[in-house]
């Protein structure tokens, strides 16, 4: 059975080493999203780097089979551990309804409330789902590339949104938020 592949992306109005309170705030809430997620039913997996780096070490950072780690191409702030500026995911979903009541719930909606604390408005999509074949692990290339198709042609079977929703055969779904 196919699952649900969301990627999100954003862009934060200071490094992620920085350590004014707002920062620490938001990586140390990030973490207990994470563990709040994993328990969460309709929950397979997400990208996780091989070894713990130091905090903001994404480019270079080995990802396994998640691939190497890849940014928007309009993402323009730093690259380096020091200059990161971006919080992004990549997690693997039985379907649309669990990823949403995941994604709405709990500490992760008290966190969707605060989301202008930390990060830009930048104008473009924030989040992107896709189908992938069962056994198959998205990486971080594939969601860059939904986000930007998503970005430039709208939600369609290739990359979609809650509001917009397709099913593993193309077809248009009632969207889970009613």
């Amino acid at each position: 059975m196919p699952q649900l592949a969301l990627y999100t992306f954003g862009v934060l109005k200071s490094p992620l080493v920085d350590p004014a309170p707002l920062t620490r705030e938001f990586y140390d809430i990030g973490e207990a999203v994470y563990r709040e997620f994993s328990r969460h039913p309709g929950y397979l997996a997400r990208a996780e780097a091989a070894e713990n780096g130091d905090r903001g070490a994404l480019f270079g950072t080995d990802w396994g089979a998640w691939g190497e780690f890849a940014a928007p191409a309009w993402y323009g702030k730093g690259r380096t551990v020091e200059t990161t500026a971006l919080a992004t995911t990549l997690s693997l979903w039985t379907d649309l309804r669990p990823a949403f009541d995941a994604v709405y719930t709990g500490l992760h909606r008290g966190a969707l409330n605060r989301r202008y604390d930390w990060f830009e408005r930048t104008g473009r999509p924030n989040y992107v789902f896709w189908w992938v074949p069962d056994g198959v692990t998205p990486t971080w290339q594939d969601g860059v590339s939904r986000l930007e198709h998503l970005h430039d042609h709208g939600s369609a079977p290739h990359a979609f949104t809650f509001h917009h929703s397709f099913a593993p055969d193309g077809s248009s779904v009632k969207s889970p938020t009613g």
